[in-house]
């Protein structure tokens, strides 16, 4: 599928599928009038091919250089292994991680699971951001696993304020494949 119709087709399904309209209570605490529920989508048999599609298209014209990719475990993890999956297809090697809320008291002790990312240039991922929390508590987990966070990346910006929180507190870019106005939102 053309870089073009991967990204209108994926921007169908987001409307289709992930947008709830409707009073809602966000993880933040704040209320909006709609919900995108993105696990709809990047669990979704269709759209998650286009998921690692459109997030590898975007790395690229972004020009960046990288060898994993994940975020705080639940919303990051199907867009990693989207990735992951996308690029293994076109014979790039690049693998996923996962980042616990906080670092396990048995086993291993990690709080970052996968592939090391000791020494590894990586971008932190998100489905969506509001605040910047997740990002920014996945961005201090793979540094403190001597990761080098060259960015974070979401599917979809919400423009309320993670953007500015993350690039200001990580000191990293902060992209994005839809911002909420090209979402109709």
């Amino acid at each position: 599928m053309s870089e073009t119709s991967a990204r209108e087709r994926l921007k169908e399904l987001i409307q289709e599928l992930a947008i709830v309209r409707g009073k809602v209570i966000l993880s933040s605490g704040k209320e909006a009038d709609y919900y995108i529920d993105l696990r709809r989508v990047t669990l979704h048999q269709e759209a998650s091919g286009l998921v690692g599609e459109v997030m590898l298209d975007l790395f690229d014209e972004a020009n960046l250089e990288f060898t994993n990719v994940g975020g705080l475990t639940m919303g990051a993890d199907p867009v990693g292994t989207a990735i992951m999956h996308t690029a293994r297809a076109k014979d790039r090697a690049i693998d996923a991680f996962v980042v616990r809320k906080a670092q396990k008291s048995y086993g291993m002790g990690r709080q970052v699971e996968g592939p090391s990312v000791e020494g590894r240039d990586v971008i932190v991922l998100e489905d969506t951001s509001t605040t910047g929390g997740s990002a920014l508590t996945a961005v201090e987990g793979v540094r403190k696993a001597g990761g080098n966070v060259i960015a974070v990346a979401v599917i979809v910006d919400r423009d309320t304020g993670a953007k500015e929180r993350i690039e200001a507190e990580a000191g990293v870019p902060y992209l994005f494949a839809y911002g909420k106005t090209e979402l109709g939102l």
